[in-house]
């Protein structure tokens, strides 16, 4: 470990001479932005645990190309999860493409903090991470997109971890009442700022919304993927789904949590979708590991999405709205 906190501090002498080069958020000659995923990595370098999973990132970022990564939650959990970070912030910065995190259930079970943790990716080279701190959680924060002017919008929200009801209500964590009131208010911002017209937004974090069960039973448009296993969804419903209803501007929500399910499907509109675990699971049936892809249109409250599995293939190729010509009408 030794060599670990020798390159730590040279990288934190780096850091703290030269400011960060974080570009703004484009969309590229054709009209697209590209959004890569990537979920549920669970390396361990103490342990030797996923270590391939850096190969196979670094691998899919290449055949992709995309504009930015998402890493959404439960991505290192060593005891000491920075040396796993700054060899992501390697792959990234190499390859030119900003990155975000969203924390999961697993990031801060260890030997460091969650604001602690959230605070260290913060500053990370090439990472747009930016809490504030103006809500409950560690990785709230909004990301524009556009040329010139402000086009449409990225929510990234820290689903949190487990259940603060415990033992009368156990499993997942939920997002709060403040986390709800912190979107709506944002939601609104930009919505007033757009004259009334919300942006096309799309949001990501870790645990599953209590309508993505909804979702994949949507018989008038089936869901494009696989569910091996039920939804890990909170116990706890504050409303999160409802807030991005009634506010128009989320088109479609991103999570992982869930290992061996890659689904996305529609709930009153809105598309409710896995990544792919970028891990190497052991099930013949489990999918392949991988990461999703998003390209968002300029102008256009539309996206298309598919999978690159970890062996380069494209799969699970389908369009919102338009894959799921019923989409406005559940």
């Amino acid at each position: 470990m030794t060599r670990f906190y020798s390159l730590l501090f040279l990288l934190q002498l780096t850091i703290a001479g030269i400011a960060q080069t974080n570009p703004d958020l484009k969309f590229n000659a054709s009209g697209e932005f590209k959004i890569l995923q990537f979920t549920d990595t669970h390396i361990n370098l103490e342990k030797e645990f996923n270590r391939d999973v850096f190969d196979r990132v670094k691998k899919i970022v290449e055949i992709e190309k995309p504009d930015l990564v998402v890493l959404t939650g439960d991505i290192i959990t060593s005891n000491d999860p920075r040396e796993g970070y700054l060899i992501f912030e390697k792959i990234f910065v190499e390859a030119g493409v900003s990155w975000t995190v969203v924390l999961g259930n697993h990031d801060a079970e260890n030997g460091m903090k969650r604001d602690d943790l959230a605070a260290f990716i913060q500053q990370r080279k090439l990472c747009l991470n930016n809490d504030k701190g103006e809500t409950d959680g560690n990785s709230n924060f909004v990301l524009t997109l556009g040329n010139n002017k402000t086009g449409a919008l990225l929510y990234f929200m820290d689903s949190n971890a487990y259940s603060t009801l415990q033992p009368l209500v156990g499993g997942w964590g939920w997002f709060t009442h403040r986390q709800v009131e912190w979107y709506r208010d944002k939601s609104r911002e930009f919505t007033r700022e757009n004259e009334g017209k919300p942006y096309p937004a799309l949001a990501f974090f870790h645990i599953p919304l209590p309508e993505y069960v909804a979702a994949w039973q949507n018989k008038e448009n089936p869901p494009v993927g696989v569910k091996n296993e039920d939804e890990c969804s909170p116990e706890i419903n504050t409303g999160m789904f409802a807030a991005m209803l009634e506010s128009g501007d989320v088109m479609g929500t991103f999570v992982g949590h869930d290992h061996i399910n890659d689904y996305i499907g529609v709930h009153y509109g809105i598309a409710l979708a896995y990544g792919r675990i970028s891990k190497k699971m052991k099930g013949e049936e489990d999918p392949l590991a991988g990461g999703r892809v998003i390209v968002m249109k300029d102008g256009q409250r539309s996206f298309d999405t598919w999978i690159r599995d970890m062996n380069g293939k494209k799969e699970l190729e389908c369009s919102w709205p338009s894959s799921f010509n019923n989409a406005k009408n559940q």
